[in-house]
């Protein structure tokens, strides 16, 4: 089993009478990519401070390797970065000196090791540049070269993505990916932009309305009661023929492969059906999208 580097148990916090959080229990292990997702207003920042130390908690505790945040905290946050919200530089300083600078705040950093973030987040061929001529994109790039300056063991990162274009999210997603896999970053990664998740997240949590509504692998989660189904057959234009008369079933989709929708107790009749009328099934697959398993969790919340 994976070690547990990041647990909450029942953290709260309230504001006047409201509770923006209540008995949140979070588990995020070793080595995760923890996707943290939830309709705007639902908590996830208010937990991501309270995990920080950023915000005091009404109730509840947080660990981090094991320890109580609020007993240990110089020690655990010594071996933690967060970017809350987007990172702030020194605009009319490079990018190289607004690491030195920075990370001088904590601990002193050589040169190689602010070569070292900047080439891993693409931007050692600009570390000289005024980060006032950076694009959006890079700043969030050059805020995970801070976050990463000091090999922290575990990176939380509140919105990463926000106001990027397809090209600065590509860029943010494959950098996570390349934290995780090749330098063993655990990284929780907070976001409501549910495709970005799903491409990096091997694990997840989804809060609504304050409270924690489900928590587990990716894959489980979604697979779960799924009524949608993926199909390799052959030959496949007579099976889209056949489901397209049964009635029960609804083809979504036709292109490499068939995707259907179905009552989830009627796979196995499905799959029958189609072998009994002659059609080879090579694949047959549970399939949906983290946003059907988003909205169908959080049926009721006003803003996705």
């Amino acid at each position: 089993m994976s070690e547990t580097i990041l647990e909450t148990s029942g953290l709260s916090k309230k504001f006047g009478d409201r509770w923006a959080v209540k008995d949140i229990n979070l588990e995020v292990h070793s080595g995760d990519v923890f996707g943290f997702l939830g309709p705007n207003g639902a908590g996830k920042s208010t937990t991501i401070r309270m995990i920080l130390t950023l915000l005091s908690p009404t109730a509840g505790t947080v660990k981090i390797f094991g320890r109580e945040v609020k007993e240990n905290r110089k020690f655990v946050l010594s071996k933690v970065c967060g970017i809350v919200e987007k990172p702030d530089f020194y605009l009319y300083l490079s990018a190289y000196k607004n690491l030195e600078v920075l990370g001088s705040l904590t601990n002193k950093v050589t040169k190689y090791q602010i070569f070292n973030a900047l080439e891993i987040v693409g931007l050692r061929s600009r570390a000289f540049d005024k980060v006032k001529t950076f694009s959006h994109g890079m700043k969030q790039r050059l805020g995970i070269a801070q976050a990463i300056l000091t090999k922290p063991a575990l990176i939380i990162l509140d919105e990463p993505t926000s106001g990027l274009d397809p090209q600065g999210m590509k860029e943010v997603r494959e950098l996570v990916l390349k934290l995780s896999k090749e330098h063993g970053t655990t990284i929780f990664l907070s976001s409501h932009l549910l495709t970005e998740v799903e491409a990096v997240a091997n694990r997840m949590a989804v809060l609504n309305h304050g409270d924690l509504i489900a928590q587990g692998a990716v894959s489980d989660l979604l697979n779960a009661d799924s009524s949608y189904y993926s199909l390799q057959v052959s030959p496949q234009d007579r099976a889209v023929e056949l489901l397209r008369k049964t009635g029960w079933v609804e083809v979504i989709s036709v292109a490499n492969g068939i995707d259907v929708r179905i009552e989830s107790c009627r796979a196995a009749e499905l799959n029958k059906l189609l072998v009994t009328s002659g059609i080879d099934v090579s694949s047959f697959a549970a399939k949906r999208t983290l946003e059907d398993y988003f909205l169908k969790v959080t049926e009721g919340a006003s803003e996705v």
